[in-house]
């Protein structure tokens, strides 16, 4: 294509239509909005546990075990699907697989509202993360096919920063729904969301493909959800257990990890591979992946345990500890669209360091957390999270999607998000049978004037305790007593291994992501406004 006499030949030459650019900060709206139901929906959950546990009509009488099995039904599949979902984007456009994902994400929302039993709550649940696996790649994808390079950094942090909006508003939007109506309203809320999603995308999101995909890899698909559900079963199970050396825990572990292998050596080897695994030899590309799942291994144990700190502990109703979380939601969203910035100044090395320690220094702050910790004392560390995490996923997530060729960018996001999600729940797991371990190590002596049975069932968590010490009256008072000690010394044990964790990611981030980049020219400030649009793909 000849381009117009004095335009540089990088104006004809962008990926970008004139029709798209002109709209892009709409369609990132739009995009936000979509991802924001998804991230929503697992917040709102954590705060409805307690009411779903309790009998008709109030809930649906789910036991421990249901209740797990409604939040891990979902991560289950969405982990399994996230890199199929993000490859069937580029293949058959990435417009279609978001409008897929959240037409199913909406239905499966209204049926898990209407469930009569906990075993139709974890069927739905599954469903609803069939959807959200299209959701969460797509709009990442298409965010990275409306924005020229220049400005991907500045989009992919207000994007990161609606992730933090929905760690806050969820907690917030269950507790203020289960203090007003029945516990399937926090699944109901998402339906008229989803449907304002699905026309605002008709109307204003553009479809994009990969223009030369290239043969179909079954067998690499296939074995990327067998080795990646294995893999996350057994991290869940061992969670469950708190015991990993288990056959039920060990076999799909060690299965999940040998397929996975396998999809490797496939990939390696095929002419038509389903992701170029070469991408991984680049330093700066595997340190970006590895400090994704290493620190949201870190983050979602602390979260795991810091709701039962703030309600179980420190007595907050379920409103009052989301709103306790909003310090680090708003940091999230004050320093995550402007983190380019300051990469632009000191480099994504520097920036992703710094932030990785104030990650480890806030994680590491609950060792010293009791029952009578200043309230303020709380916001600032979730502050101080808040502010790390900011200055980690924007600068990570742009090395991994400009890392890829644009067409491939549902393959990037894919992976960006298949390493959160399994970092994410192997700390829940490790991290949380850290906690229940320790946890029933130090109830059990103060359990022996319990009748057997009453015995096992309270040492298994605190709520538990909680449980049976209120059915004491006031002779409980000690055992409550005993209970808050024992997790808060379990909480301090855990909040140490968060910290390492993140400490280890520091090494990761500060020997292996790249300096300060050298300044790139305009790719669109200088380009003259006559300049022939680009064909769309």
């Amino acid at each position: 294509m000849s381009t117009p006499s004095g335009a540089p030949a990088a104006a004809a030459a962008s990926p970008v239509p004139e029709a798209v650019h002109r709209r892009r900060w709409a369609i990132l709206g739009v995009l936000m909005f979509s991802l924001l139901i998804v991230v929503l929906d697992n917040s709102i959950l954590n705060v409805a546990v307690k009411t779903i546990a309790a009998p008709a009509p109030e809930g649906i009488g789910a036991t421990q075990s249901e209740l797990e099995w409604a939040i891990n039904s979902y991560t289950l599949v969405f982990a399994g699907l996230l890199f199929t979902a993000g490859l069937l984007g580029d293949r058959v456009g990435r417009k279609k697989v978001l409008l897929f994902g959240i037409a199913v994400f909406g239905t499966g929302s209204a049926l898990a509202a209407m469930s009569g039993s906990p075993a139709e709550l974890i069927g739905y649940r599954a469903l609803m993360g069939f959807g959200a696996a299209f959701v969460m790649p797509a709009t990442l994808a298409v965010l990275m096919n409306v924005f020229e390079r220049d400005e991907q950094p500045k989009a992919i942090g207000i994007w990161a920063g609606s992730v933090g909006l929905g760690i806050a508003i969820g907690p917030i939007t269950g507790g203020l729904l289960l203090e007003h109506f029945w516990w399937g309203s926090i699944f109901l809320v998402n339906v008229p969301v989803a449907v304002v999603a699905l026309i605002a995308m008709v109307l204003l999101v553009p479809d994009s493909r990969d223009p030369r995909p290239g043969k179909l890899d079954p067998v690499g698909v296939v074995l990327s959800i067998i080795g990646l559900v294995l893999l996350v079963y057994g991290i869940i199970r061992g969670g469950e257990l708190a015991d990993f050396t288990e056959v039920s825990v060990l076999a799909p572990l060690l299965g999940g990890v040998a397929v996975l292998a396998g999809f490797v050596w496939h990939e390696k080897r095929s002419s038509h591979p389903a992701i170029d695994v070469t991408y991984f030899k680049k330093p700066a590309f595997a340190a970006a992946v590895a400090a994704i799942a290493l620190v949201f291994f870190a983050l979602m144990g602390v979260t795991f345990f810091s709701a039962f700190y703030l309600q179980s502990v420190r007595g907050y109703s379920a409103l009052q500890s989301g709103l306790l979380i909003v310090p680090l939601a708003a940091a999230q969203m004050i320093f995550a669209p402007r983190a380019r910035l300051v990469v632009d100044r000191f480099g994504a090395r520097v920036v992703c360091t710094a932030g990785m320690v104030l990650v480890a220094g806030g994680l590491a702050a609950f060792a010293l957390f009791t029952a009578g910790t200043p309230v303020w004392v709380l916001c600032v560390d979730y502050f101080v999270l808040g502010t790390g995490m900011a200055h980690i996923m924007p600068p990570v997530t742009v090395a991994i999607m400009q890392a890829l060729p644009r067409e491939k960018a549902g393959s990037g996001s894919a992976i960006n998000n298949t390493f959160r999600q399994v970092g994410g729940a192997l700390g829940v797991a490790v991290l949380g049978s850290v906690l229940s371990a320790t946890y029933r190590g130090d109830i059990e002596s103060h359990l022996g004037a319990l009748p057997a049975g009453a015995r096992d069932a309270a040492g298994e968590s605190i709520e538990a305790t909680l449980t049976v010490a209120g059915k004491l009256g006031p002779a409980g008072g000690p055992l409550v007593e005993s209970a808050h000690d024992a997790f808060l010394h379990a909480m301090h044990l855990t909040a140490l291994g968060s910290a390492a964790v993140a400490l280890i990611g520091v090494a990761v981030v500060a020997l292996f992501l790249p300096g300060r980049a050298p300044a790139e020219k305009p790719t669109r400030a200088d380009r003259p406004s006559n300049r022939e649009p680009a064909a769309r793909t």
